[in-house]
């Protein structure tokens, strides 16, 4: 008997490409379904939370559907989530932009800042540095390049170490100074870059996920 595909949920809160992420979750052999809808989202194999724009208009749109709750509602089941460029973001504490602080999802310590870069945004394709034994990056080389378009990301990590939990993965990225490229902490991953604009690779990240679910 065969295995059905696993399904992907993408989140619809208002923000993120999310026609162009689920046909290159379609592609890689995701079943998928863009929704606003909590049932679908909570129900799926794996949910992706997409995200473009500004963190707290971003936020706005997420809680307005209860996505911080859904969220943090698979993850308390182990439920696999990814966030992808400001998806990413909205996981951590807290944005400053504009000199605007907003509240992000909380799901990781830290600030989401501006990067410390003389031309902003950084937009374009950048290799990244992924840690051994990463799933997403499983079977691309060392240089690899990735498609971002992004003027702020998180750039150190806070999570303290924990005797519990196993360390989370950290990829880094470098623009005008390191940042969070993406981040593998059990059931919750997330990159910075477009995985769904970065062509051959992205698709290979995205079936390593898929695969993973």
């Amino acid at each position: 008997m065969t295995t059905p595909a696993p399904s992907v949920a993408i989140l619809d809160y208002g923000s993120g490409n999310l026609r162009s992420a689920q046909r290159a979750l379609d592609r890689v052999g995701a079943r998928t379904v863009v929704t606003t809808d909590a049932s679908e989202a909570l129900d799926a194999d794996g949910l992706v939370v997409p995200g473009v724009g500004a963190f707290a208009a971003c936020m706005e749109g997420l809680t307005a559907v209860r996505g911080d709750r859904i969220i943090g509602r698979r993850l308390a089941g182990g439920r696999p989530v990814l966030g992808i460029c400001v998806g990413m973001q909205v996981l951590f504490e807290r944005g400053i932009e504009f000199g605007i602080e907003a509240e992000g999802c909380g799901e990781w310590p830290g600030t989401v800042d501006r990067l410390h870069a003389e031309v902003l945004p950084h937009m374009g394709w950048n290799t990244v540095e992924a840690p051994r034994g990463s799933v997403l990056f499983e079977g691309l080389p060392e240089d690899t390049r990735f498609y971002f378009v992004h003027t702020y990301a998180a750039q150190s990590w806070e999570m303290e170490p924990s005797d519990f939990i196993a360390p989370p993965k950290l990829t880094w990225g470098d623009y005008g100074g390191r940042f969070l490229a993406a981040v593998e902490n059990g059931p919750l991953s997330a990159t910075q870059f477009h995985p769904e604009k970065s062509g051959d690779a992205g698709a290979h990240l995205l079936e390593n996920w898929v695969r993973s679910l």
